[in-house]
């Protein structure tokens, strides 16, 4: 798990008792218990328990860690009100999730965090940053708060780099965006009024290279991660909470939808699509247009729409052409 600051990319608002979070969203609680009170400066998720926090849950778990912190939970299932010392149980939790964020943090999805610039060499560079000196960034380039990028790197023009920690030795080419906010809303409440704040980073480990024109999301509570030695290609799209393991390949008009996580040493060919929530394992090989819709294996080939065995597809073909389609 990579650890990072959230307030060094998104700065504090306001810090709240449990009492005072309670009150935000009263009109939307239908339960609550709570065995102390207690500051609450943080936002939790599955993957990371942070103390002093929220953790936002719309499904039946039970975690003894996160009644051994000081954590509320806020939820929409019943079911859970049994088990933790300190939960509300609310009405809609996404409405509970952007009242409590928005008052928590200052972040771009309802307004500009305060930053201010040095213009360096044709490129704005935000003074809150942390660039290594041996980093070359080119013209027209806008490096925002919290950003921290590594030795040896290379930031061509027209780059945008926030809320995202660089490695060593990466390379991001022409106009790629990176940090961005990844594409979170209510399904029954949509609107730019009620979009969903993303709070969390993106990471790109050592010796990545990231191709011209490529828009990479930051994660919405945690992190979007690119691993080791990876090589994106031109116009690829990564969105929020997407993990990619080290030594990847991914060609040209990709699209990755949010909180698939890819093994190491995956080759993808151009303009694969990808559902949300996959896990594709190591060593797999997807062919160009492939639409992939489940879950994939290790040392799997697979190509068409949906994305199957390459042996099983190529079959289908053969009989498509032979018999017609049926």
């Amino acid at each position: 798990m990579v650890e990072f600051l959230r307030s060094n990319f998104f700065p504090k608002k306001n810090s709240y008792q449990l009492n005072k979070i309670n009150s935000l969203i009263k009109e939307q609680i239908l339960y609550k218990k709570k065995t102390h009170d207690f500051e609450i400066t943080d936002i939790s998720s599955l993957e990371k328990f942070r103390n002093n926090s929220v953790l936002f849950l719309d499904k039946h778990i039970e975690i003894e860690e996160v009644n051994n912190k000081k954590i509320l939970v806020i939820s929409n299932n019943q079911n859970n009100k049994k088990f933790y010392k300190n939960i509300s149980i609310i009405k809609n939790l996404s409405n509970a999730y952007n009242l409590i964020c928005n008052e928590l943090f200052y972040h771009e999805d309802n307004s500009l965090v305060y930053d201010e610039y040095n213009f360096i060499n044709g490129s704005h560079i935000s003074r809150y940053s942390k660039i290594h000196n041996t980093v070359i960034i080119g013209k027209n380039c806008v490096i925002s708060r919290g950003v921290e990028i590594g030795k040896n790197s290379i930031i061509k023009n027209n780059v945008v780099i926030k809320n995202s920690i660089i490695g060593n030795s990466v390379v991001i080419c022409d106009n790629s965006s990176i940090g961005t906010s990844g594409f979170g809303f209510d399904y029954n409440i949509r609107g730019s009024n009620n979009f969903t704040p993303q709070l969390g980073v993106t990471i790109l480990d050592d010796n990545v290279h990231i191709g011209t024109s490529c828009t990479i999301d930051r994660g919405k509570i945690d992190f979007t991660y690119i691993g080791k030695n990876s090589m994106i290609d031109n116009l690829v799209h990564i969105a929020h909470n997407v993990i990619i393991g080290k030594n990847a390949c991914i060609a040209a008009q990709t699209g990755i939808s949010g909180s698939v996580i890819i093994g190491n040493n995956v080759t993808i060919g151009g303009q694969v699509g990808f559902a949300g929530h996959l896990t594709i394992g190591k060593n797999v090989i997807i062919a160009a247009r492939s639409g992939v819709t489940k879950n994939i294996k290790d040392n799997s080939v697979v190509s068409g729409f949906p994305a199957i065995d390459m042996k099983e597809w190529k079959k289908n073909i053969v009989r498509q052409r032979k018999y017609g389609h049926k």
